[in-house]
């Protein structure tokens, strides 16, 4: 499965944005779909996973609440919708892939095998 994020911008702090994931390949509706983000010089860290069916997700703590993952199978995309941005929040967000059973979630980076190429999302104070 080959994936692209895009959505990713400049916005102020308390606003929103939605970032998308579209992907090709027919193993998409067979794959858990993760995003994760990379601020500079920081590792690369979760914020949040879905499911094959979209019945399931997990986020990170720093982003409950606040972040939610959907998808579309029909259209082989997933979305995070982010609200209320922090500054803390700026990165370079990247969606990943891996084939998975229908229940499984997975929170590591070293889970997904797939990856996009990565959006950047900057937010001001």
């Amino acid at each position: 499965v080959q994936l692209q994020a895009s959505g990713g911008g400049l916005v102020q702090a308390g606003d929103s944005l939605r970032l998308s994931c579209t992907a090709s390949g027919r193993t998409f509706s067979r794959s858990n779909i993760g995003w994760f983000r990379q601020a500079p010089g920081k590792e690369r860290e979760f914020v949040g996973t879905i499911n094959r069916s979209g019945t399931i997700t997990s986020y990170s703590d720093s982003v409950k609440g606040r972040f939610t993952i959907s998808r579309d199978n029909d259209r082989k995309t997933v979305y995070l919708q982010m609200n209320r941005l922090k500054p803390e929040d700026t990165a370079v967000y990247y969606c990943a892939a891996r084939e998975s059973i229908l229940t499984a979630t997975y929170r590591l980076k070293e889970d997904y095998p797939y990856w996009g190429q990565g959006t950047q999302v900057t937010v001001s104070s």
